[in-house]
């Protein structure tokens, strides 16, 4: 669609259009009834009220290593290497010289180590300092150094005021020596850059482009850095394609060079594409959130695609040697150690379980593989189970058990079951909310389709289409809460409901975003905002800092596991998943997530044997979980206003 000035309208737009009229019921009354706003979202809570915190610790820190390690980790909430890796290169000479600061020392599993190295230390002593240069932090949470030659920091930019910080003459001789190492490096690794991209010849590089264009357009929001330039497609003035640049627009960075001559390129933007592409690689467009938040540079990428391929070796391979480092930093060593690992990532994923750990304060992440299951997770599996034998027709000591017993006997999904019209619903919530219990968590969900047998009608004409043209009500996520839940909601039964039905609608939300990356790219499906869907578990710290919904719902801590289902022969990767959340507290561990993938992988299965029940004829719709049911599964009575139009509007977008 266009606007009025004839142009394309962004995905941010599109969306904004589609939910007028639309909204959810507020509090248990119908939408639209109310004066005004039930609440209003605190403009200062989540990421900015985190970085006035940490600025003020940081400021009144005892000297300047115990202020930059306030900052480094955003005082605890964000492993230091990623704020190291985020300076440009005469901020990390600054902090090499100081302090002897460097990611290159750093351990990128270490919260609180940002580094060893002794650096030359501010002035002190008898030394006179020959210039006074600033540390601060700024609104994007970056740390913002002042150098030799450099302006002073623009307070617009910053947080809070600097820290000024005296330079000693054998500082500024330790900074000049790493600045000019800096410089070197940087100039090899452009002129690389360059020559490779020319190696692949202009259809090679729009190629290129296109993909990097696509991992920009179908993969969460990042910020990736080339010294003080930003791409990005989250928030702001956007460089990148995503919710608000839409594709082949002008002003995305990627597109401006497909066509064009390499000698026209910027240096900036030849490093960019051949960092993407080894990222991409490597592991697919879910690697380029690896490089969330920090400097994009051929040594940072040679730096990531040396971790993974030491964490990958960690784990036997039958038949397969451990994947050698490069031979060299050399972009083309740099591609075949990336083809590599992309390869052995699906060895990997065969016999050990990989999952990402999500940084919320920077939107970073990093990939995992998980040891075996001990304990902790037999214990939690095991509570679950015992719940689920309880009240639902399955015999089984463990969940392995359960779902061979499932396998024997799946008819009954079919059927009503309890207080609900079907066993699949049945299991669904029995499963969710048994969940809540056994992992201590203040809510559980897990979401699906309503409606298998449209589904199945519609893979069988190859209505692309009509799938990607159904809105979020042909969705369901069923969320129960935590009996003492209300507690991080002014101890309000009815917030609490509120905020159940408004994570509901947002988790139907993302079954529409990824159902669409399973169908063939036929162009109905190419032009429909979709992401890639899922594959692996995530495990996530601070989520409440800048996704408005979790601030506002109080999503501190999680654990999301997806999981696939066969549709009439068709493999849909994200189906469903299972999310738990705790609104403060500790966060979940591994041992969590690995339990809970589980429980996830017992729903997915249940809905697997459902699509064979509707691919048979069996009419089994799921008609729970809406908002009138979660208001009353929460508060224990009908909404207000039962009977009259409420809530969401079902018809297609």
């Amino acid at each position: 669609m266009t606007d009025s000035a004839g142009r394309q309208e962004s995905r941010r737009a599109a969306h904004a259009r589609k939910r007028i009229s639309r909204r959810p019921s507020r509090l248990g009354l119908p939408a639209g009834s109310t004066a005004g706003p039930d609440r209003v979202r605190d403009q200062e809570a989540g990421f900015p009220a985190l970085l006035q915190r940490v600025w003020q610790r940081a400021a009144t820190a005892a000297d300047l290593r115990a202020g930059l390690e306030v900052l480094l980790t955003l005082d605890g909430h964000v492993p230091a290497d990623i704020q190291l890796r985020a300076l440009n290169s005469a901020e990390q000479a600054a902090l090499s010289a100081l302090c002897g600061l460097t990611w290159r020392t750093a351990d990128a599993r270490t919260d609180t180590d940002s580094g060893s190295g002794s650096g030359a230390g501010p002035a002190d002593g008898g030394e006179r300092p020959v210039f006074s240069g600033e540390i601060g932090l700024t609104t994007s949470g970056r740390i913002a150094v002042r150098t030799p030659g450099g302006r002073p920091l623009d307070a617009r930019d910053l947080v809070g005021g600097v820290r000024r910080v005296p330079w000693s003459r054998t500082v500024l001789a330790v900074y000049r020596r790493e600045l000019d190492r800096a410089r070197a490096r940087r100039a090899a690794g452009v002129a690389d850059c360059r020559a490779w991209l020319a190696q692949q010849g202009p259809a090679g590089r729009d190629a290129l482009v296109a993909q990097a264009r696509q991992a920009a357009l179908r993969t969460a929001p990042f910020v990736l850095y080339q010294q003080d330039i930003q791409y990005t497609n989250f928030r702001g003035r956007n460089t990148l394609t995503g919710k608000t640049l839409w594709p082949g627009h002008p002003d995305c960075a990627l597109s401006a060079l497909h066509g064009l001559p390499l000698e026209l390129w910027s240096d900036e933007d030849a490093q960019l594409l051949v960092c993407l592409t080894l990222l991409i690689r490597s592991a697919g467009f879910g690697r380029v959130e690896e490089a969330n938040g920090t400097q994009l540079s051929v040594e940072h990428v040679a730096h990531t695609l040396e971790r993974v391929r030491r964490t990958y070796n960690t784990v036997p391979v039958p038949g397969a040697e451990p994947v050698p480092a490069a031979a060299s930093p050399r972009v083309a060593d740099l591609d075949r150690l990336a083809v590599a690992l992309g390869e052995r990532r699906r060895q990997v994923g065969r016999s050990a379980q990989l999952y990402r750990e999500i940084h919320g304060a920077l939107m970073h992440k990093v990939e995992r593989v998980a040891a075996a299951p001990g304990p902790a997770a037999r214990s939690r599996q095991a509570a679950v189970a015992e719940h689920l034998r309880s009240r639902l027709p399955l015999s089984g000591a463990t969940l392995a058990d359960l779902a061979r017993d499932l396998d024997l006997a799946p008819d009954w999904l079919a059927r009503p079951h309890g207080a609900f019209s079907t066993g699949l619903e049945s299991l669904v919530h029995e499963a969710v909310a048994a969940t809540v219990t056994a992992f201590d968590a203040d809510f559980a969900m897990s979401r699906g389709m309503r409606s298998l047998p449209d589904l199945v009608r519609a893979l069988r004409g190859e209505h692309w289409a009509e799938i990607c043209d159904w809105d979020i009500t042909h969705f369901f996520c069923c969320v129960v809460a935590h009996p003492e839940a209300a507690a991080h909601f002014g101890g309000s039964p009815a917030a609490l409901a509120d905020a159940a039905w408004a994570m509901s609608s947002r988790m139907q939300y993302n079954s529409w975003h990824f159902v669409a990356g399973n169908l063939p790219p036929v162009p109905e499906v190419a032009a429909r905002d979709h992401f890639v869907p899922p594959v692996i578990p995530d495990l996530a710290f601070f989520s409440d800092q800048h996704h408005h919904g979790h601030v506002n719902n109080n999503v501190r801590f999680s654990i999301r596991s997806p999981q696939a289902v066969d549709v009439d022969g068709r493999r849909f990767e994200g189906f469903m998943d299972l999310r738990l959340l705790r609104c403060a507290g500790e966060p979940f561990e591994e041992q969590d997530l690995l339990a809970a993938h589980q429980v996830s992988a017992l729903i997915a299965r249940a809905t697997s044997h459902a699509a064979r029940l509707a691919a048979a004829g069996a009419a089994l719709e799921v008609t729970a979980f809406d908002s009138a049911w979660h208001w009353t599964s929460i508060t224990g009575r009908a909404p207000a206003g039962a009977g009259m139009p409420a809530g969401q509007v079902r018809r297609a977008s």
